[in-house]
């Protein structure tokens, strides 16, 4: 039983590597990140309409990367795509390319939020260096309690009625023909 032998040695040895790489922290964020990007081939799910919440407060201050101050209010009555990430997020990460591409073909119309609470200078930095051109904001004041998350990356689509549409913890595929058709037909709605 030579090749049994041979072939569990060679599992285990590969399982034992894996866990090596994990542990080395240069090796460990990508390997994630990888992981993630399967996940992130998924669309996230749109909520039944009688399962929407209202957005109760638009109160919501932010500071993009210009150090200029906004608020949610400025976007009442539009279609808002709120991100709530961080840089160190490996599933933050493994969603960012959908991410630009739904900014790229949306931002012009649909108002796009992806707030961090990092220092603004390393949300910057971090997204320069991902060739991302996703505007970046900083929370001044408290999240509104119907898209407060405790993970991330947290998403929500709200209509311009103020219903949330869609509630995604963790990556998808933004950049999916069902979002497109769901953006599609919010900006269609009066």
């Amino acid at each position: 039983n030579y090749m049994t032998f041979k072939k569990s040695h060679i599992s285990n040895i590969l399982f034992v590597i894996v866990i090596v790489l994990m542990i080395i922290p240069q090796t460990r964020k990508p390997i994630q990140v990888g992981l993630h990007s399967i996940v992130a081939l998924f669309s996230p799910l749109i909520i039944d309409k009688e399962d929407q919440v209202l957005l109760s407060n638009y109160d919501w201050q932010l500071l993009d990367s210009n150090n200029t101050t906004s608020t949610l209010q400025q976007a009442k009555g539009k279609v808002i795509f709120v991100n709530l990430w961080a840089t160190w997020c490996p599933p933050c990460i493994a969603e960012m390319p959908s991410m630009q591409k739904i900014y790229d073909g949306y931002g012009d119309r649909v108002v796009f939020l992806f707030v961090s609470n990092e220092n603004q200078e390393k949300v910057t930095t971090f997204l320069k260096r991902k060739n991302l051109s996703i505007p970046s904001y900083y929370p001044l004041s408290s999240i509104p309690k119907e898209i407060a998350s405790n993970s991330i990356p947290a998403t929500y689509i709200i209509d311009k009625k103020g219903f949330i549409v869609v509630e995604k913890i963790g990556a998808a595929n933004w950049n999916s023909t069902s979002v497109r058709k769901l953006l599609d037909n919010l900006l269609f709605e009066e």
